[in-house]
C-alpha cells in the first residue's frame, strides 16, 4: 500500500484532530473529518531530514539562512511563476500569527477590515480581539458555484475599508479565483488605497485546469500593497512543526511587520520547522503531485456519492483544498440540529457551517484529505443517517 492508503495511527500523538474529539463533540464516537490537517505521512525526504537532525542530537538557537530562502524562491517560482527576492521574505510560527502581526502593524483600532463570508473562521477571531470593524462582502452562491458581488464589494470599500482580507484559494468554499477576478479585487484596492492581507496557505493544493495565482504577482504596483502569508504546514502536513512566512516587496511595510514580530519574540523559526520547510521544498513535488491525484479522485467520489445516494445533499463544486463544502439545506435543519444530527447520527465529526459566518448555517466542512478507507467509511455513515431519518 502507498503512503496516501496506509491508515496511519494517530491516536495518543496528541493529535487535535483525532484525540480532541471529546472536547469538540461531546463524544469521542465520531469518526473526525474536521480541522484541516491530514492523516497522511508527510514526505519521506521531510522525515529524514528531521531524523538527521535528531540524530545531530543538539538544539540550540537555529538561523533562517540564505539556503532556507532560497527553497521558498525557488519553489514559488516553480510552482506559481512568481519572482520574489529573499529579502521579500519575514517568518513566523503560523500564517495565524502573522494576520496578527499585520493588523497590529499595519492598521489601528476601529478601522474598518474587510472579509468575503463564509470565510476561515480565525479571520472572524483576529478582528474582534485587535478591536478592528469588521465590514462583508458576503459571496453569492449561484447555480452551486460561488462568486464575488463586486458592486457590494466597491460599495464596502467606499466606507473608507483600510484593509481586505483575501482568503485564496478560498476556505471553505474552495474556490480558486480566477485572474480576471483577481485584477478586478486588484483595480478596486488600489482606487480605494486598500492594503491587501492574502492568506495563499492552500496555493499549492488545487486542482487540474484551476491554477492558482499568487496576488501579489499581478503587478508591481499590487506587490506595493500586498502582504502575502505562506506556508508549507498545509501543502506538506507540517503544521504541529510551526513555520510559516511572510512575502513583503514594499520596504515600509516589511520593515514595520518585521519591529511587530521582535516584539513579541515571534521573528524566528524552530529548529524543526526550519529542517522541514526546506526538505520539503527542494525534495516534496512528487510527492505532492500525487496527493493532488489522491484528492481530485476523493474530491469526485464525495461528490458522487453524496449526491446520487441522497436527495437532501448537494457539494460544491471545490477547485482547490481538501475541503468540501457540502450544502445540507435539504434536510431543512437549523444549524444546532445538523451539527447534532452530524454527530449523533451519522457520527462523523464535520466543522458546522456556521463557524464561517451565518451564510455557512446550512452547510457542513469535510476534510477528505484521508486514506480512501476512513473516507469511505465518513460517506457511508452520512448516507446512512441521512436515508434512515
Amino acid at each position: 500500500m502507498g503512503v496516501f492508503d496506509t491508515i496511519q495511527a494517530r491516536k495518543n500523538t496528541r493529535s487535535v484532530k483525532w484525540d480532541g474529539l471529546k472536547s469538540v463533540f461531546q463524544t469521542k464516537d465520531v469518526l473526525p473529518m474536521w480541522v484541516a490537517d491530514m492523516d497522511f505521512k508527510s514526505p519521506q525526504a521531510v522525515n529524514e531530514a528531521l531524523m538527521k537532525r535528531v540524530e545531530h542530537g543538539i538544539y540550540g538557537y537555529t538561523m533562517i539562512d540564505h539556503d532556507v530562502k532560497n527553497s521558498i524562491v525557488n519553489w514559488i517560482k516553480r510552482r506559481h511563476h512568481w519572482q520574489i527576492q529573499r529579502d521579500w521574505l519575514t517568518f513566523s510560527p503560523s500564517v495565524i500569527t502573522s494576520l496578527h502581526i499585520a493588523i497590529q502593524a499595519l492598521t489601528e483600532p476601529n478601522d474598518k477590515v474587510l472579509i468575503q463570508t463564509p470565510v476561515y473562521t480565525p479571520f472572524f477571531n483576529v478582528l474582534k480581539q485587535h478591536n478592528r470593524e469588521m465590514v462583508k462582502n458576503p459571496l453569492v452562491l449561484q447555480n452551486n458555484y460561488y462568486k464575488i458581488d463586486f458592486e457590494d464589494f466597491e460599495d464596502k470599500l467606499k466606507q473608507g475599508v483600510k484593509a481586505f482580507i483575501l482568503c485564496s484559494p478560498h476556505n471553505p468554499v474552495g474556490r480558486v479565483w480566477t485572474r480576471d477576478e483577481l485584477e478586478e479585487i486588484a483595480r478596486l484596492c488600489l482606487k480605494y488605497d486598500v492594503i491587501i492581507l492574502t492568506d495563499e496557505i492552500h496555493g499549492d493544493l488545487v486542482y487540474p485546469n484551476h491554477h492558482h495565482i499568487p496576488f501579489a504577482s499581478l503587478s508591481n504596483e499590487i506587490a506595493e500593497q500586498t502582504i502575502t502569508f505562506m506556508s508549507p504546514s498545509k501543502t506538506f502536513n507540517l503544521a504541529g512543526l510551526q513555520a510559516s512566512y511572510m512575502i513583503v516587496k514594499n520596504q515600509t511595510k516589511h520593515k514595520k511587520l518585521t519591529e511587530h514580530l521582535k516584539k513579541q519574540g515571534l521573528n524566528t523559526l524552530n529548529t524543526m520547522g526550519n529542517t522541514a520547510l526546506e526538505a520539503a521544498y527542494n525534495h516534496g513535488e512528487s510527492w505532492l503531485d500525487e496527493l493532488i491525484s489522491v484528492l481530485h479522485d476523493h474530491r469526485n467520489y464525495v461528490t458522487e456519492m453524496l449526491e446520487s445516494r441522497t436527495k437532501e445533499l448537494k457539494v460544491i463544486n471545490s477547485e482547490g483544498t481538501y475541503l468540501i463544502w457540502i450544502n445540507c439545506s435539504g434536510l431543512k435543519m437549523d444549524s444546532p440540529s445538523l451539527r447534532k444530527f452530524m454527530i449523533e447520527k451519522a457520527k462523523v465529526g464535520l466543522n458546522p457551517g456556521m463557524n464561517y459566518g451565518k451564510e455557512g448555517s446550512q452547510f457542513m466542512r469535510m476534510n477528505i484529505a484521508c486514506p480512501r478507507a476512513i473516507l469511505e467509511e465518513g460517506v457511508n455513515r452520512i448516507i446512512t443517517a441521512v436515508n434512515e431519518r
